[in-house]
């Protein structure tokens, strides 16, 4: 993973935080995962929010 890839990501609307280093395994993203490759269809795991109601922290 590129150094650049580790950017975290907030939804704006509610408190998750995207890790990269985490994924989100419960919604089929491994481990290791950048923000930019998670498929567009992916909705925030606890408001449900789609990927353009992120910002990078």
């Amino acid at each position: 993973m590129n150094p650049e890839n580790k950017d975290k990501f907030l939804c704006e609307a509610c408190p998750y935080i995207y890790d990269p280093e985490k994924g989100d395994p419960e919604s089929g993203i491994p481990p290791g995962t950048p923000f930019e490759d998670i498929p567009d269809e992916w909705l925030c795991p606890i408001c449900k929010l789609d990927k353009t109601h992120f910002k990078k922290i």
